[in-house]
């Protein structure tokens, strides 16, 4: 399995922008369809965004459709989600996980995922 480490969390305002990173290693990083989930205090993990092995494909929960971007660059074994326009309720933990190309299950339930990184934590201020 792939080891996931997360960066780029912080505090910023409403309206502001963040990229988090997610580092891999371990196994062949393009071998996995990688995902961001986020949980706020009180609140189910929820699914964010998920792209496939091979970087063809994107899904974005409807919470952060047209704000948060992902990519992924697999020389460099790491994922991407750039988030814009941030807004109070994006505040949360966020997380990466990861999933064999081959998994089956749904992208957006995070059991089908399984590999974790620690989180990072993103706060926004109103």
């Amino acid at each position: 399995q792939v080891q996931l480490v997360e960066s780029g969390g912080g505090l910023v305002q409403a309206g502001d922008s963040l990229r988090l990173s997610c580092a891999a290693s371990g196994r062949t990083f393009s071998n996995y369809t990688m995902g961001w989930f986020r949980q706020a205090p009180g609140k189910e993990r929820e699914f964010v965004v998920v792209i496939t092995w091979s970087g063809g494909s994107t899904y974005y929960a409807d919470s952060v459709k047209g704000r948060f971007t992902i990519s992924r660059d697999n020389a460099k074994n790491t994922v991407y989600l750039q988030m814009n326009s941030l807004k109070p309720d994006d505040t949360a933990v966020y997380y990466c996980a990861a999933r064999y190309y081959s998994g089956t299950g749904s992208y957006y339930d995070p059991r089908y995922y399984n590999t974790w990184g620690q989180g990072t934590q993103v706060t926004v201020s109103s």
